[in-house]
């Protein structure tokens, strides 16, 4: 009887281990996916709402921390995830002019090719990209060229924003370092 109940002992502790190592793997990967591990670049959201259109940027945020950003950290004439880890996506919900160009609704991977004047937005059909590694242009929905501009203060984390939409128009501006550049969006 006794090597009996040392046997379940020694059973029931093998798998509480197991039990245990399973549900912390589990707690592991929920963590991941619901985004409660803490980021570096933290994932961020830019909007805009004009009658019944809704645009929607998710992005993640890296900061400067000193570093040179555009010419090194992010060379110049090549592309760009246009922001950190995951490429960056947008969300469009009703036909727009996107630098005089027009956008059908949906959801496109957004990327850049920055250099010193100018930057190519492109609006890129293939998403769930990490990065810009197997960024393909065939794929791409839209290329457009905007000038970059030189701002006044630093940017020390790279922000995405919109202007408050007048006029049926509203300006999504990328800024990071002391670069700038607008995008004129038409509803």
């Amino acid at each position: 009887m006794t090597a009996i109940k040392r046997s379940l002992g020694t059973m029931t502790a093998g798998l509480t281990l197991v039990l245990l190592f399973m549900a912390g793997s589990l707690f592991a990967q929920m963590k991941e996916e619901s985004g409660l591990e803490r980021r570096t670049s933290p994932l961020s959201i830019a909007k805009v709402n004009h009658n019944d259109t809704y645009i929607k940027i998710t992005y993640s945020r890296p900061q400067k921390e000193g570093r040179t950003i555009f010419g090194e950290l992010v060379p110049f004439d090549k592309v760009w995830r246009t922001g950190a880890n995951e490429a960056t996506e947008i969300t469009i919900t009703e036909p727009i002019q996107f630098a005089g160009k027009q956008v059908e609704a949906g959801t496109y991977a957004l990327f850049t090719i920055p250099q010193q004047k100018k930057w190519t937005v492109i609006l890129n059909k293939d998403l769930g990209q990490w990065g810009a590694f197997k960024y393909n242009k065939s794929k791409d929905y839209l290329r457009v060229e905007v000038p970059t501009q030189s701002t006044e203060k630093t940017v020390e984390v790279f922000t995405i924003n919109f202007s408050k939409p007048a006029d049926n128009k509203t300006t999504l501006s990328l800024m990071w370092d002391q670069t700038r550049v607008d995008i004129p969006i038409q509803f």
